[in-house]
């Protein structure tokens, strides 16, 4: 399709830009669009570092309930992943503070993304050509969800650029033998791991090119190859378990999590192949017709590999294993888009060089499938930017103005963190015990933008601070 060195740097770079610009889109949103519950537990922690200084060991975040981890936190421990994209959020909010931390969360993301495509170019170019390569790195750069789920203030973005790194450099040294390569391999994995667990599915590839290449015997004959495997597995498993061993000691800090596997009983349920395939894969992340592209390279292979299918594999492994946290949450499946990137770009070569069918019909479906899925797709994904609420932006400010900073709120929004966060203070984002305990516990204001019965319960014993159609503050210090 594309020929000669130079037409080929033109295209990836335009793809680069494209990719840029379309993630610059509403870059400043304020924490309050698709997902902001998950982005203002992340983005707090950031915060945190930006005021009180950044501790790997100690990630702290607003939310001082029991609402996530069932425990009273009340030193809003936040021990989810090893907190690299908060450090690196908030070192860039020290460095050049006239851009909002915010903005630099979704810039972090944003560079991530643009390093995947990266190693992504590389991996497709190996297997699928250099034409295949800048496929790839268009499909994952273009794609409407990820380009939503790559500018969110999220660790996704980030682990996934670990893990492709890491497979690029495995790659590597797959090629040359050289164990330098396997370990620089490891540290990324290891990193991805510590920042997302989930990417420990990118190994399963890796166990193919190593088999492929190697045999079984040779792997467990050879000590010359066995011995920098075994350091290669401690690179990747002794980092996160001293990780899980060290927040073991904080229970309060871990928010509940055996849920994400199965907790509802719906792996390989209808439900699980209609919400996983149907309605993400099929068409949110291909808008229906993307699958036509995408069958075509789980069909049929390039260059005599399995690698792609490998990956593929992988990733729905992931998805079966979490099965709970993939249906119920859409930014989960950031991590498997790479795989389809190369499975695109894989279909679209096909499809483009097939002699089994009409060319012209045969690169005239390809067009229309690809074009169709990917307005079909912009057409959803759009909804996620929107500011649905903007009473708790508003609400947040009034509360910033007109309390103390140290002052500790109480934000009721679903359980939802997101307007807390706006409120720029530690509290509680749900009412998880009686009022008279919260105020114990330190609370000093109450806030809502939602004058249900607990609000006017609450307005009718305590006074008002500020009152009107779109919120209410009350001081919890002042009964009536």
């Amino acid at each position: 399709m594309l020929k000669g060195n130079f037409k080929g740097y033109v295209v990836l770079s335009i793809a680069f830009i494209l990719g840029l610009l379309l993630r610059l889109y509403k870059i400043d949103n304020p924490v309050a669009d698709w997902h902001s519950w998950r982005q203002a537990d992340t983005s707090s922690v950031s915060r945190t570092y930006v005021s009180e200084g950044i501790n790997l060991l100690y990630p702290r975040y607003h939310d001082i309930s029991s609402t996530q981890t069932g425990k009273f936190n009340p030193e809003g421990l936040r021990f989810v992943e090893l907190p690299l994209y908060n450090a690196v959020q908030a070192t860039l909010s020290f460095s050049l503070p006239a851009i909002s931390l915010e903005v630099w969360g979704r810039l972090v993301s944003i560079f991530s993304a643009l390093i995947s495509g990266l190693a992504l170019f590389f991996i497709g170019r190996k297997f699928l050509g250099s034409t295949g390569g800048i496929l790839a790195v268009f499909f994952y750069l273009v794609l409407p969800f990820n380009v939503y789920f790559t500018r969110v203030i999220l660790p996704e973005p980030m682990a996934t650029m670990f893990a492709v790194t890491s497979l690029w450099a495995f790659i590597l040294f797959i090629d040359s033998k050289n164990n330098w390569k396997l370990y620089v391999s490891g540290v990324l994995l290891a990193l991805g791991i510590l920042v997302k667990p989930f990417v420990i599915f990118y190994t399963l590839p890796m166990m193919y090119l190593l088999i492929q290449k190697f045999g079984v015997r040779s792997i467990f004959n050879k000590a010359k190859l066995l011995i920098p495997l075994l350091i290669f597995m401690d690179i990747i498993l002794i980092p996160f378990i001293s990780w899980r061993a060290w927040i073991n000691n904080y229970p309060e800090g871990i928010p509940h999590f055996l849920w994400a596997f199965n907790g509802d009983g719906i792996r390989f349920r209808p439900s699980f192949w209609r919400w996983i395939f149907g309605e993400r894969i099929g068409h949110l992340i291909l808008g229906g017709w993307g699958l036509v592209p995408l069958a075509f390279g789980i069909l049929k292979r390039k260059k005599d590999s399995y690698f792609n299918i490998f990956l593929f594999l992988g990733c729905f492994i992931f998805i079966a294993t979490i099965a709970t946290a993939n249906v119920r949450h859409d930014y989960y499946q950031t991590l498997i888009i790479p795989s389809i990137a190369l499975l695109l770009a894989q279909g679209t070569l096909i499809m483009w060089e097939s002699e089994s069918f009409n060319k012209w019909v045969s690169r005239g479906l390809l067009f229309f499938s690809l074009g169709i899925g990917i307005l079909t797709s912009a057409l959803q994904v759009k909804e996620f930017y929107k500011v649905n609420h903007p009473e708790i932006i508003m609400a947040g400010l009034a509360v910033d103005s007109l309390t103390p900073k140290d002052a500790l709120v109480v934000a009721p929004y679903n359980g939802d963190s997101a307007f807390l966060y706006q409120t720029k203070r530690w509290g509680w984002p749900h009412v998880d015990r009686s009022i008279a305990e919260l105020i114990e516990n330190g609370a000093d204001y109450y806030v809502s933008v939602n004058y249900d019965a607990q609000t006017r319960e609450f307005m009718s014993k305590f006074e008002s601070v500020v009152e009107n159609q779109s919120y209410v503050i009350l001081d919890l210090h002042k009964a009536k």
